[in-house]
């Protein structure tokens, strides 16, 4: 297998354009259909616990973001980002477009599509600005953390950075998104956080053995096991190393 990013650099993948279109859906779906809806569950001793609906299902694309950044390095990690990045700007734009056209006379879902579609620009901004520090933030630790443990304890590198990526996204989206408006008390709202950022590190460490036999299928595929050793982690570098 080869152990460095420079001898990676002309190497044909052949599955990663496929990671990088489900990390793509996954991103786009979590955020269109679960991100602004509080639901909660019952819990012994504790009561009515809030969460954020799309937890259930955004946790997958960090797992999949630790995919890329184990298997095809830091740098191939960060133009998924990028993707995404444009992905959600592309969908924030066509959401403010397709809102504000004219219904046609008759139709009845105009109220109903604003206010599952009409995304306030306070939400918008801080879907993106959440989603970019805490992918970053979590290839950042991972790539670090396998170059530190010389490629061992992956489970510990994919917790390790989801805590802090899922840290930072929780902590940003929802004070930046929810912070003083109706239906959204100081104190729901840091419940939500926090459940957010249990919940999304519980996924990770129950999907911990998918993403192993995930890491493992891809290396054995792409013939590569990289390590970041000369990589530039600035998440503005052009380079593929």
């Amino acid at each position: 297998m080869e152990k460095s990013p420079q001898t990676a650099s002309g190497h044909r993948f052949r599955y990663y354009d496929l990671v990088m279109a489900a990390f793509v859906t996954i991103l786009l779906l979590s955020n269109l259909i679960g991100a602004s809806k509080p639901s909660y569950v019952d819990l012994p001793g504790i009561g009515s616990w809030s969460f954020g609906a799309g937890v259930l299902f955004f946790p997958v694309s960090y797992v999949i973001g630790d995919v890329l950044t184990e298997v095809y390095g830091y740098a191939r990690a960060r133009r998924v980002i990028w993707t995404g990045f444009a992905a959600l700007l592309f969908m924030a734009f066509m959401a403010w477009v397709v809102v504000h056209l004219p219904p046609a006379a008759g139709w009845p879902g105009q109220a109903a599509y604003e206010f599952v579609f009409g995304n306030s620009w306070r939400i918008v901004l801080a879907s993106m600005v959440a989603f970019w520090v805490g992918e970053f933030a979590n290839s950042y630790v991972l790539a670090k953390m396998k170059l530190w443990t010389e490629g061992r304890h992956l489970w510990m590198r994919t917790i390790g950075s989801t805590v802090v990526g899922q840290g930072l996204d929780s902590l940003i989206f929802y004070p930046l998104a929810f912070w003083g408006l109706a239906g959204w008390p100081v104190e729901l709202l840091w419940q939500v956080v926090l459940s957010q950022w249990a919940i999304k590190t519980a996924w990770e460490a129950l999907l911990t053995p998918v993403t192993y036999a995930v890491v493992g299928a891809l290396k054995r595929a792409e013939g590569v096991d990289l390590f970041d050793t000369a990589t530039d982690f600035s998440p503005f570098a052009s380079t593929r190393n």
